[in-house]
């Protein structure tokens, strides 16, 4: 991760601007004194920047809940507030450079909000769930040019990677996407989608409620799913592997078609390994058979005027309420200026979200962005308005 140790970290001056990177407020942890937050916007992307305070030095590098998907964009703030605060940068690993052209180039990188905006539905869609090093999806999108695919991702070299590889190969019919899967599944419209490929996921044998497959992911599968469409699970993990297959049969109506070794047309370098260790490839199709009623969800996350107190606020440091089918955690509490702001995980037990909200002068709002419009999301977002309010 990008960051820079620093002899001393000095504060400055709030709002700001520097080398076209804007630095709206800080936030202190106000249970450890450790801890800052600045908020910075670059470009678009509004994220923190996260200040750790430790023995004879400083840390400076990106909060993990808000960083952008672009690591150019990190780079840019990080040494745009190191010049402008002049601190002293003992050790760095954010490098100078400007951004590679490819990146200049393709906009095939999106956030959340295009999609839940006005969701792309002039042609089949093929989703595919962690793509890694990108070899399957690039491969497909140059084979299938009428068709969309969406690459989601979260590990940010791999995203760059792809993205290059867009540019470099002009493809037009390919987004990119750095969110959770699970979350983005609930806001596709209904019957859209061709295929889903979900290959070699994280097999999470220590934290099963991690897996990609769950009950609830193939519920929206089957929903978004054409009639005919797939969901396509490849695995090298026999847990994994048995653990999907109970999942799929569970269903009291599946089609369900099982490979052991199958050969296709583009493999990772990852599995050309297994096969050379002769480990075995699973293959799990599940293929749709119905039309889904369409998507309709309804609300907002507006918020009234807050009359709690300052100190009722900062005590709900570490306070969990729950609900019916999901919850909200107040996981931590930080100082700004007129007000606080809250981090909080919400929403379903298996595929919680994570972000922020500010109060400040009695008034409410998510930040960085909305949470996923989302039943859950919805239904917590009710429950956060009763606590703010007393």
């Amino acid at each position: 991760m990008p960051h820079l140790h620093i002899e001393k970290f000095k504060e400055i001056e709030f709002p700001a601007h520097h080398n076209g990177v804007d630095f709206h407020f800080i936030a202190q942890n106000a249970n450890h004194e450790d801890e800052k937050l600045i908020g910075v916007e670059y470009e678009g992307d509004q994220f923190f920047l996260l200040v750790k305070e430790e023995k004879n030095r400083s840390l400076l590098k990106t909060d993990k809940l808000t960083r952008p998907a672009s690591i150019y964009n990190v780079h840019r703030a990080l040494n745009a507030y190191a010049k402008l605060a002049e601190l002293n940068v003992i050790a760095s690993n954010v490098p100078e450079s400007e951004k590679n052209v490819h990146l200049q180039e393709v906009n095939a990188l999106k956030k959340i909000e295009y999609f839940a905006k006005s969701f792309p539905t002039d042609k089949e869609v093929r989703i595919e769930v962690g793509f890694g090093s990108g070899r399957h999806l690039l491969h497909q999108a140059a084979q299938n040019p009428e068709i969309l695919f969406i690459g989601i991702e979260i590990h940010r070299p791999s995203i760059e990677q792809v993205l290059k590889q867009i540019s470099i190969q002009k493809l037009d019919n390919l987004l990119v996407l750095d969110y959770d899967a699970r979350l983005f599944m609930e806001l596709v419209p209904s019957n859209i989608v061709g295929k889903i490929y979900v290959h070699f996921p994280v097999p999470w044998d220590k934290k099963p409620h991690r897996r990609v497959i769950s009950t609830t992911f193939i519920e929206e599968a089957r929903r978004i799913l054409k009639v005919g469409g797939t969901l396509e699970l490849r695995t090298d993990s026999e847990n994994y592997y048995a653990y999907s297959y109970e999942t799929f049969i569970a269903f009291n109506k599946t089609v369900l078609h099982i490979n052991k070794n199958k050969d296709i047309a583009v493999t990772s370098k990852y599995e050309e390994r297994w096969k050379k260790m002769e480990k075995n490839i699973y293959d799990v199709t599940m293929i749709n058979e119905e039309e889904s009623s369409p998507l309709v969800i309804e609300g907002d996350f507006y918020f009234d005027k807050i009359e709690s107190s300052l100190d009722s606020l900062l005590a709900l440091h570490g306070s969990t309420h729950r609900f019916e089918g999901g919850f909200i955690h107040f996981e931590r509490v930080y100082k700004i200026e007129n007000g606080v702001m809250l981090r909080i995980s919400m929403g379903s037990f298996d595929r919680p979200e994570h972000l922020y909200v500010i109060i400040d002068n009695n008034e409410a709002r998510y930040y960085p962005t909305l949470p996923l419009k989302s039943r859950s999301n919805l239904k917590a977002h009710s429950v956060l308005k009763e606590v703010l309010h007393g």
